[in-house]
């Protein structure tokens, strides 16, 4: 009888859940705005007008013909971006044109005495040895590079010096050698056109730059 009526109870607790089940609706989630008041929604770039070519703002104008008085120069060279700078500001307002290019130049940066490269290194060894015995030490065998197998007898950065070392060493017999040691290194100049009776000397004083004329284009 019992067994009875738990079977009893479990159906109609089962029929329950079953009605309850079918008879449940979710609440609805509420929605927020897709936006604050007052802020416009986002649009995708593929989503958004685009400007005609017509209605485009011309950034640029073509430069304006420069007037028969005027003058085209070329002024440098400038060894560094802070002179080219300062140049620039001076000059800019003043003429009807400008700018500036970089080149490449060769710059002096010294001079090398030295005794020719001998035919190997044993042979440079007891040129340096023969040196030593006549009281000269500052020197140095060049022992690999495009100088194998020289003697170097200094650097100097004035000719004066490095000719006053050449004619020691050639008073000992020897057949030293002076060259100048240069390098690549950029230069600035400044391009500009202007009245024929400007100038740029007043607006730069002090300089050493110099004016090339050059066509005006």
């Amino acid at each position: 009888m019992l067994l009875r009526a738990l079977i009893l109870l479990l159906v109609c607790m089962n029929f329950g859940v079953a009605v309850w089940w079918a008879a449940h609706r979710e609440a609805p989630t509420p929605v927020s705005p897709a936006t604050e008041p007052g802020v416009s929604s986002l649009v995708l770039l593929s989503e958004s007008e685009r400007p005609s070519l017509t209605d485009a703002v011309e950034l640029s104008t073509a430069p304006e013909a420069l007037s028969p008085e005027s003058a085209c120069l070329s002024l440098g060279p400038f060894s560094t971006p802070a002179d080219l700078r300062r140049a620039m500001n001076i000059l800019l307002p003043k003429v009807e044109r400008i700018q500036y290019r970089e080149v490449a130049a060769v710059a002096l940066r010294g001079y090398r005495v030295f005794l020719p490269a001998a035919g190997s290194r044993a042979q440079a060894l007891e040129t340096a040895r023969a040196l030593s015995n006549q009281g000269i030490s500052d020197y140095y065998v060049v022992t690999a590079g495009d100088q194998q197998n020289t003697v170097s007898l200094g650097i100097f950065r004035e000719l004066e010096n490095a000719t006053a070392r050449h004619d020691a060493i050639a008073a000992l017999g020897y057949n030293p050698t002076v060259e100048a040691r240069t390098e690549q290194v950029p230069q600035w100049w400044i391009d500009l056109a202007a009245p024929v009776d400007f100038d740029w000397q007043a607006e730069l004083p002090g300089s050493d730059l110099k004016a090339v004329s050059a066509p005006c284009k």
